[in-house]
């Protein structure tokens, strides 16, 4: 099924989504609330949010020309008003220097909560390469005013290089209904995948070395950006296709996919594979119809309580393509298939 028949389905999914009544998952949460979104938005590129306490985090992609500090932390007490608070790093890692030589920012980061202690996930490449590495940043709170702050680096997770025919950077943490933890990751080459983690550290499980595929798409391979949720007894895979990074020329779409195991296969509405290039579209700039918000995609999404939220970014054609944040709360189809509500 091409592109636009699935943009067509997408649209339908928004229809049947907006009456949804009282009670149901997303209902709580009035339509177009990245609209009604005020405040430090931009630049925000490939969001990951948390909630601490009564205060919700969003953690971005920094580059080393966006003083100060590296992977950026803006706060809210209600997704709608949100203040920049400081930075994950002052620097990027020694080790990631050393692995990664050219390396000019800290992308991607991943926000999860395990074993007593934040778990940041974050990327180390440079553009264009798979020479890449993903390492992990703690802390047992977010909050800076309580004590025992403060980020401690753990080093690498996961390390790709030319040698390998996957890309190691946009990693996101996931618990399966077992209780094994999981990390997806992956952009271009062979696309999507996912190993093991270690609940009790956070790094890489021990003695588990394999790849399971999650996800690709015939080359350029453009697929990136994984991120997984349950719901209803299926997995959802989320990812982006096409391509980010070019202001408001930025063709990034989301899609979703779903599994009844964890590793998959992660299929479309019709059945059709997410290995095989398919997707059911989620967020396309031809669903906007401002017109104004581009490419969006590079998300994550976020449970909080019997709420899901889709967090991501999208190119503002009224300010010269700049990248923002924006939040779209997730509603469910009868058939058990998530609708970004805007």
């Amino acid at each position: 099924m091409s592109i636009w028949a699935e943009f067509g389905r997408a649209a339908c999914f928004a229809l049947m989504i907006a009456p949804l009544a009282a009670g149901a998952q997303a209902s709580a949460v009035a339509p177009g609330l990245a609209d009604r979104m005020t405040g430090d938005l931009s630049p925000v590129h490939d969001p990951a949010m948390i909630k601490d306490g009564d205060t919700y985090y969003v953690f971005s992609t920094s580059q080393a020309n966006e003083p100060p500090g590296l992977i950026h932390v803006r706060t809210s007490k209600d997704m709608v008003t949100w203040t920049r608070a400081g930075a994950v790093f002052r620097a990027i890692p020694d080790w990631a220097k050393r692995e990664v030589p050219g390396t000019k920012g800290v992308w991607a980061p991943d926000i999860s909560f395990s074993n007593g202690q934040y778990r940041l996930y974050y990327s180390i490449s440079t553009f264009g390469s798979n020479h890449s590495a993903i390492g992990l940043a703690t802390t047992p709170t977010l909050d800076p005013a309580k004590p025992g702050f403060g980020w401690t680096d753990q080093g690498p997770v996961i390390v790709s290089s030319r040698r390998n025919d996957f890309n190691a950077i946009d990693p996101a943490a996931f618990t399966d209904r077992d209780g094994k933890q999981w990390l997806a990751f992956g952009s271009f080459w062979t696309g999507l995948k996912l190993i093991r983690l270690d609940p009790a550290t956070g790094k890489r499980l021990a003695g588990d070395d394999t790849v399971h595929p999650l996800a690709r798409r015939a080359r350029p391979g453009a697929v990136e950006a994984p991120s997984l949720l349950e719901h209803g007894g299926y997995y959802y895979l989320f990812a982006a296709h096409d391509f980010c990074c070019r202001g408001a020329a930025s063709t990034y779409y989301t899609v979703v996919g779903r599994a009844k195991a964890v590793t998959g296969p992660y299929v479309d509405y019709d059945g059709k594979p997410l290995m095989d290039g398919s997707g059911q579209v989620l967020l396309h700039a031809q669903i906007d119809k401002s017109g104004r918000w581009k490419g969006p995609g590079g998300g994550s999404v976020l449970r909080d309580g019997a709420r899901d939220y889709f967090v991501y970014h999208a190119y503002d054609a009224k300010n010269k393509g700049v990248p923002t944040l924006r939040i779209a709360p997730l509603g469910w189809t009868a058939d058990g298939w998530p609708v970004a509500r805007q």
